[in-house]
């Protein structure tokens, strides 16, 4: 019974809306009526200054909704300099980090400038038909051999790395297409992947779909329209709609998508469709045939293009290849960053125990550990370039002991449950269960600052407690077992 009184719901709103706008509108005119009837006692002078406010406050408002309304043009997106790209994986190598693959996507880089070609892309979701598209356009691949025809599946394309296909549109003018693995594939993502980083590479991308757009598909082509290249919408499978409905999905693309395109097309790439026949006995089979393609429009796109060469369109390629090169350092250095982190914490945490192995009670003398504490964030804080001050490193280490007096029961408790599950601990005595405990500590308090550190770039301290709380009550076997291995060596070491 709940269905059928949604579209009463939706009609009654709709009603009251539109009377609201009404009273709305007829409440203005009166009050202008009032106010103008107001403006014909006053003197000459005052009308015209009176007036001349109203139309300031009038093109103010009107200002205003303009920049709220208007289409927001894409951001295209600032490419560092080549030579800050070198220099950032030449620092990177010398850590020891493995640089190969961007290295080598700046090689390509130089080797399709050097080629001449015009790379496009054939970008978008699995089964839209990219393969059919450029089949409609070329029937060898670069190397001169044959496409052979590509098969599809049920969960989706089957297009696993990005192929290169060369067309020519004149004896003088060709280009390559390139066709990338199909985007939001299940268990995909490396493809995924790939098939964003080919789409960089090229010169001018084609986004293709089968239909209207999902929000996804927009945002994957606002992504792209970010790095100021030449971005085309291509429509596909057009022979499945009327004319009347052809001309109006035109229309919506255009108006939807005028600003983040450069154009946008419907084709029908052609491909494979599969029917039912029946034989005069009324038997009936499933066969397969070929659909015609209609890609006229999207050719004389593309030769307009080819006209141009790629070194018109090299700019834009080389800043969305940098871009991405410097992007994927960052996430290099990052990761290694990370790594030293728990080295240092790794370090602190061990010092810590070695430490406390004779200690009475954790939290209560954290002072005799205060050096170590403060000597950890500041370690930290310098690996991550974060400027803080002795002072603020000294409030914050004062604040943890809060923290840890407020949590030392707890911590004891892990502490001992460590004690009791690792061979080997239980006969040490009460020395063991407190430098466990310091341990928990001091890991915690490593890891804490460390991704305060690195989410916020700064030493927040009530962010930092706040993770320094939950870390203290993490409990996880792999965690204790590490900490208590580091008592039994201090154990061991120890006179």
């Amino acid at each position: 019974m709940a269905t059928p009184r949604r579209p009463l719901r939706l009609i009654l709103l709709a009603v009251f809306a539109l009377a609201a706008a009404l009273w709305a509108t007829i409440a203005a005119l009166r009050g202008g009526i009032a106010l103008w009837q107001e403006l014909r006692d006053l003197p000459a002078w005052l009308q015209y200054a009176a007036t001349a406010l109203i139309a300031t406050v009038a093109l103010g408002f009107a200002w205003i909704a303009w920049r709220l309304l208007r289409p927001r043009q894409p951001v295209v997106a600032k490419a560092p300099a080549r030579a800050e790209v070198q220099a950032r994986l030449d620092a990177l190598a010398q850590q020891r980090a493995d640089t190969d693959e961007l290295q080598s996507e700046l090689a390509e880089l130089d080797r399709r400038a050097r080629d001449g070609q015009l790379y496009v892309a054939v970008f978008g979701e699995i089964s839209a038909g990219k393969s059919s598209l450029i089949r409609a356009f070329t029937g060898t691949r670069c190397d001169g051999s044959a496409i052979a025809p590509i098969e599809t599946d049920v969960l989706g394309g089957t297009t696993r790395a990005a192929s290169h296909y060369r067309t020519s549109f004149a004896e003088d003018i060709e280009l390559t297409l390139a066709d990338v693995p199909g985007t939001h594939e299940v268990a995909g993502t490396d493809r995924e992947t790939l098939a964003r980083d080919e789409a960089l590479r090229a010169h001018v991308v084609l986004y293709v779909a089968a239909g209207d757009l999902t929000r996804d598909q927009d945002a994957e082509l606002r992504w792209l329209r970010s790095f100021g290249k030449p971005l085309v919408l291509v429509i596909n499978k057009a022979d499945q709609l009327r004319d009347d409905e052809r001309a109006a999905l035109a229309a919506a693309l255009e108006k939807k998508y005028r600003d983040a395109t450069d154009a946008q097309v419907i084709v029908s790439a052609g491909g494979t469709e599969s029917i039912e026949r029946r034989d005069a006995g009324g038997h009936s089979r499933t066969v397969q045939r070929q659909r015609n393609a209609d890609v006229s429009s999207l050719g004389t796109l593309l030769y307009a293009y080819a006209q141009h060469g790629a070194a018109a369109f090299e700019p834009a390629r080389e800043a969305a290849v940098l871009a991405r090169v410097d992007a994927r350092a960052g996430e290099l250095e990052g990761a290694m960053r990370e790594r030293e982190a728990d080295a240092i914490v790794a370090k602190y945490t061990k010092r810590a125990v070695v430490g406390a192995l004779a200690a009475v009670m954790p939290g209560s003398d954290l002072v005799i550990q205060a050096v170590l504490a403060t000597g950890l964030v500041r370690e930290l804080v310098k690996l991550y370039a974060v400027p803080v001050r002795d002072i603020d490193v000294e409030a914050f280490v004062s604040q943890v002991k809060l923290n840890v007096r407020t949590s030392a029961s707890l911590v004891l408790a892990i502490a001992g449950n460590a004690a009791k599950a690792f061979p080997g601990l239980g006969t040490l005595g009460g020395g063991a269960l407190h430098a466990i405990a310091y341990g928990l500590i001091f890991d915690s308090l490593g890891r804490a600052v460390a991704l305060t550190l690195r989410e916020r770039h700064a030493l927040d301290r009530d962010a930092a407690s706040s993770a320094l709380s939950q870390l203290l009550a993490d409990a996880s076997a792999e965690r204790l077992r590490r900490i208590a291995q580091y008592a039994l060596r201090g154990e061991k070491e120890e006179p």
